[in-house]
């Protein structure tokens, strides 16, 4: 069995957790110690029962508690080196205990208790930033977040899924008509941006197959998007998209920005 659970996801925090029935880590700690812990409460798990943390990449939206949470429960931390690294220079995480760090490397499988993971690599202005698919052996899921661009590569990597976790970050009229200045929304709307409403559903299109039972759609910008607006564009380029798959097909919702997002789990 495998299970995936939204404790924050947006542009303000992210925080996933995942895992089988007998072992469960984080995916990025970007809130607050506090809210990462009352959230894993509210599923009936505490930070003692996480195997780790592994971190996508070192934006502060990623990893703001992360010191807090390796301090306090000495739990690995897994990323890949140039990410460790770019970590270990942010003033703003504290002093971390280096035997901590578990190097990583992108496109190399490796296991934390009965769950494979596989960190692919994406395309942000960061360091070296990943993504995670991941299998008991059975099932397989994805945490995909912060990506400009996607590519065949990717679409193959991420072929079989029985759920993902897919930004669907702004719509592109919200941000263009927006208050952010110009160099930000190039930025993100650039390659190594984020994925819009439209793009994401181009994405996940590529990515459906008859396992796909759940979608859940997350890092939304605060500023420059909705919810509504992000499920129904991705249902719409769903249903427009040349194959066999219709919206109705899987359950899709939308990540919660501040409260923790319903459980998928399947098997």
């Amino acid at each position: 069995m495998l299970q995936l659970c939204s404790i924050a996801s947006g542009s303000s925090g992210n925080c996933i957790c995942v895992g089988s029935n007998s072992t469960h880590v984080l995916i990025d700690a970007g809130i607050s110690g506090k809210r990462i812990e009352n959230g894993l409460n509210s599923i009936d798990m505490t930070a003692r029962d996480m195997s780790g943390i592994l971190i996508t990449h070192e934006h502060i939206d990623h990893v703001a508690g992360l010191g807090v949470m390796a301090r306090r429960y000495h739990l690995p931390i897994y990323a890949t080196q140039k990410t460790i690294t770019a970590m270990q220079s942010m003033s703003s995480l504290g002093k971390i205990d280096a035997e901590l760090f578990h190097p990583i490397e992108k496109n190399e499988d490796f296991m934390i208790g009965d769950v494979t993971f596989h960190p692919l690599e994406i395309s942000h202005d960061a360091a070296d930033p990943v993504c995670y698919r991941f299998t008991d052996g059975t099932h397989r899921f994805a945490v995909v977040t912060d990506l400009g661009i996607y590519d065949s590569h990717q679409v193959q990597q991420l072929q079989d899924l029985d759920a993902i976790l897919l930004e669907s970050n702004h719509d592109i009229r919200m941000l263009e008509t927006g208050i952010y200045p110009y160099p930000l929304k190039q930025r993100i709307l650039g390659n190594k941006g984020h994925l819009s409403n439209e793009r994401s559903g181009q994405f996940l299109s590529e990515l459906l197959s008859d396992r796909m039972t759940s979608v859940m759609l997350g890092h939304l910008s605060k500023e420059n998007n909705l919810e509504e607006l992000a499920y129904e564009t991705v249902r719409v380029e769903i249903n427009a998209a040349d194959n066999p798959y219709h919206a109705d097909d899987f359950h899709l919702q939308v990540a919660k920005r501040d409260t923790v997002s319903p459980m998928i789990q399947v098997g």
